[in-house]
């Protein structure tokens, strides 16, 4: 099984950012957790700022991996794009963030992507990245 993991803006800077709303770990040393807990699963890893690169990386992934695990960060609230790229693919997204962002600001309470997306798990620190390959992983294994 392949997971591929796609953080948007800003989470380039786990650990350092906001360490009240999303901890001080980094993202680097999750994933090495994570990978050490699903040994069977390839999981890969891959961060950009820019939307385009985030669509780029989709779009390469999105019809030869078994699943996607997206933190879009703030491009959650603001990109049809991302929408229309999700709903474009074979592959099956997950939406995640690392905050409940239904205790947050009112902006953040609206997702373009979540529509597009198999599932969403909110609020649960850098565990909802884990929730999801559960999620992914399970819904593979009731498809054979």
């Amino acid at each position: 099984m392949k997971i591929q993991i796609v953080n948007g803006p800003n989470l380039n800077l786990l650990g350092t950012r906001e360490p009240g709303i999303y901890g001080s770990d980094t993202f680097e040393d999750y994933l090495k957790e994570l990978r050490a807990g699903y040994p069977g699963i390839e999981i890969d890893s891959y961060q950009s700022n820019i939307e385009g690169e985030l669509i780029d990386k989709l779009q390469e992934v999105g019809f030869s991996y078994d699943g996607v695990v997206l933190n879009a960060g703030a491009y959650t609230h603001t990109s049809i794009a991302l929408q229309d790229c999700i709903r474009s693919l074979r592959t099956p997204v997950v939406e995640v963030h690392i905050s409940n962002v239904h205790k947050r600001e009112e902006f953040r309470h609206h997702s373009f992507i979540s529509c597009a997306c198999m599932g969403v798990i909110c609020g649960f620190g850098m565990d909802s990245y884990r929730l999801a390959i559960e999620a992914l992983r399970r819904a593979a294994t009731t498809e054979d």
